[in-house]
């Protein structure tokens, strides 16, 4: 019998996504003893069973479900002489059946690397989403989101944009299901949308804070 995704490719032609894991060395006190595929019509939902041995010694032996959608990018566009910044506008589900009044969310533009470096698929979703071309976007930082169950890591860039520079309408990928408008914000609004929730997007807020802190609109 054979299973897609382990010994014949997936939907997405993919094999062996059970041998994530093994072979792992970094850590001495973690030992992977086994991998379990248990979907992945589109990312991939894992079980996997190790030998951990704790602070006093002893070993124990765990199971953790892990979710991998692959990693992402996310960026920042900043205009300083008008003290805005743009943002996107789409309809997330997770969101909207965990409580969000009506899962339209502010977020910065973001997706997923699909095979790209980090730059390029960010310069690519910049214009899929918000119509803007991006030249060198600046790195911030790289981090694990959700970091218990899900494998993603997420880059963040910043650059800045310009409003008579758009060089298309933007809106995501029809073909995708993708449905974003664009919004604007003078800097300091969106930063008491944060404060008051109506920004309620963990990467959006990390960007905004650095903004303020380190980045374009930090105060001497």
């Amino acid at each position: 019998m054979t299973t897609p995704g382990i010994d014949t490719p997936d939907r997405r032609g993919r094999t062996g996504l059970d041998r994530q894991g093994h072979g792992l060395d970094g850590n001495p006190r973690v030992r992977i003893s086994d991998v379990e595929v248990l979907s992945s019509d589109w990312y991939v939902l894992r079980r996997t069973t190790f030998d951990y041995q704790h602070s006093d010694g002893h070993w124990s032996s765990e199971q953790r479900e892990t979710y991998d959608r692959g990693d992402g990018a996310t960026i920042l566009l900043y205009d300083t002489e008008r003290a805005t910044v743009l943002l996107t506008r789409q309809f997330r589900l997770p969101a909207y059946v965990n409580g969000h009044p009506d899962g339209m969310l502010l977020e910065t533009a973001a997706g997923l690397l699909d095979g790209d470096s980090p730059e390029e698929a960010i310069r690519r979703e910049a214009a899929e989403e918000t119509g803007h071309e991006v030249g060198t976007p600046e790195p911030v930082f790289a981090v694990y989101m959700s970091p218990g169950s899900v494998t993603e890591r997420l880059h963040f860039f910043a650059a800045p944009y310009s409003a008579a520079a758009a060089t298309g309408s933007g809106g995501g990928i029809a073909e995708e299901g993708e449905d974003i408008t664009t919004v604007e914000l003078p800097f300091d609004k969106a930063l008491a949308m944060v404060r008051d929730g109506a920004i309620a997007d963990a990467k959006t807020i990390m960007l905004l804070q650095w903004a303020a802190l380190d980045g374009p609109f930090r105060r001497s």
